[in-house]
């Protein structure tokens, strides 16, 4: 790795209304190396490196490649000057195939025409190299999101960039999907690529970053920091400015009566004769690797997906659930994998998503209340902390953890006896984490039984009882707590792969 900066980013103010983005926010990159930029939701870190990719305009500051000063317009000029960036939130084409997304703009022409026999192969090799499983060919639709952010990295992959901006880029893969990543990031690294990666995740920064800078309200609380001298706490205490001194609550579980059982649940071929049972008061995780049927054995649950056998039992009785609906009145929620594409209204106030699932409360004579919708909503705000002007904000203004948090409150209001938590700290900071890991331990402790399905193991197997691990639409295996590993959620997780 060499000492010397290529990518400088200096001075970088942004302003949006009301708000001061970024002030005076100086950010490097050296070739060969991979620095890490962290910091709480809010603290600028998407936006510091969208204005890199020409998405977003500085209001004052300069960025230098080599020395000389660039202008970025818009990300065509970025990827001009050898700039790739992977977006938090996915910009793929769902219509289209996944080698067509990768070179989309881009694509091998023959005689004037789109050579698609080339274009699949070359974007092939690229998901191989992955070790994705993915087919070239498959409509990107079709695809779980995971499964979507592989395509987004295979897709920066691909143009060669000699600078690469990851941001949350591993928020829904799994721990070995996870380390392959990282294993191309040390082949880019050596490459000579100079990678800038903002992650929530500080156990990965401390693998993979060679330094770090930390980000809080917008500006810089320590910069270019030497891994090796640097640890969690202290990153957090510099991302929060206070210390964090318990991220994973520690809980005596006390599981009472059966409150859900699933007996020979299918659905080929994501699901084949899945059964368990869940405890008022625990919190059961599921394990497994992409496209192992976790979320798809969720939305059979929850009526989103009709399976094609199997039956569901709620405090002993059976229920028939051919809709969203059915599962609501049968006391079931079900937190989505993308909050924003199916857990909320983005375009809708705060107090409108909080009450959607359950507008009984808020009606009078027929007709919606917008003064009991309020006060409904302002005693949820407060009840799990959301952070916003008023119930009146636009969700879509949100951060992503007072997102989360909305998502949170909507089912509460429903008052579930069983919540199904699918990846729920996707891209949300340390600080947030924390807080929502609060609100499903409060859950549990209340008498609801808990479903928590994650990628990341470590909040896995911190907050779940027992695990069930999944692997290509079968349960290979329960764990209880003490006997609940990574090495063994792993070994079960490979089960047929």
């Amino acid at each position: 790795m060499s000492n010397v900066s290529v990518l400088e980013m200096v001075n970088i103010t942004k302003r949006f209304p009301g708000v001061l983005a970024l002030d005076g926010v100086s950010f490097d990159l050296r070739c060969g190396e991979v620095h890490a930029l962290v910091g709480e939701n809010g603290a600028g870190k998407s936006t510091l490196m969208k204005i890199l990719n020409g998405a977003l305009q500085a209001d004052a500051g300069e960025i230098r490649i080599d020395g000389r000063p660039v202008r970025i317009p818009n990300p065509s000029a970025a990827a001009r000057l050898g700039i790739a960036m992977i977006y938090q939130e996915l910009c793929l084409a769902p219509h289209l195939s996944v080698g067509e997304n990768l070179f989309l703009g881009r694509e091998p022409l023959r005689a004037g025409l789109v050579d698609f026999r080339t274009l699949h192969a070359r974007a092939q090799q690229y998901l191989d190299d992955l070790q994705c499983g993915l087919s070239s060919r498959q409509r990107v639709r079709d695809l779980g999101i995971a499964a979507q952010q592989m395509v987004e990295i295979a897709k920066a992959l691909s143009q060669q960039a000699r600078f690469l901006v990851m941001d949350e880029p591993t928020a829904s893969l799994s721990e070995a999907e996870t380390q392959r990543l990282f294993e191309r990031i040390r082949a880019l690294r050596e490459a000579g690529v100079g990678i800038a990666y903002i992650s929530h995740r500080l156990e990965e920064v401390l693998e993979i970053a060679d330094r770090v800078t930390v980000l809080r309200d917008g500006k810089v609380a320590a910069a270019g920091l030497p891994i090796s001298a640097t640890s969690i706490p202290e990153l957090v205490r510099l991302m929060v400015g206070r210390e964090i001194k318990q991220v994973y609550p520690k809980r005596e579980a006390k599981p009472g009566d059966e409150v859900l059982r699933v007996e020979g649940l299918s659905r080929p071929p994501v699901l084949h004769d899945v059964g368990f049972s869940l405890r008022r008061g625990e919190i059961l995780g599921l394990g497994g690797l992409m496209g192992a049927g976790r979320t798809e054995l969720a939305r059979a649950i929850f009526g989103a997906d009709r399976p094609t056998g199997g039956r569901i039992f709620v405090e002993g009785r059976q229920v028939r659930i051919n809709s969203p609906q059915d599962a609501i009145a049968a006391g079931i929620a079900l937190l989505t994998e993308d909050r924003k594409r199916d857990g909320l209204a983005l375009g809708l106030p705060l107090r409108a998503n909080v009450t959607l699932p359950n507008l009984g409360r808020v009606l009078l004579h027929g007709l919606l209340s917008l003064r009991r919708e309020r006060q409904i909503a302002q005693d949820l705000v407060q009840r799990v902390d959301i952070r916003a002007a008023s119930v009146e904000q636009v969700v879509r203004n949100l951060s992503g953890g007072n997102q989360q948090k909305v998502v949170v409150a909507k089912w509460l209001l429903t008052q579930a006896r069983v919540f199904i938590f699918d990846e729920p700290t996707q891209g949300i900071d340390v600080g947030a984490k924390t807080e929502l890991y609060r609100l499903i331990e409060e859950l549990a402790d209340q008498g609801a039984g808990v479903i928590l399905i994650s990628s990341y193991l470590p909040e896995l197997l911190a907050l779940s009882d027992r695990v069930l691990v999944l692997c290509r639409g079968r349960i290979t295996g329960e764990l209880s707590r003490a006997e609940a590993t990574q090495e063994r959620v792993l070994e079960l997780a490979a089960v047929g792969h």
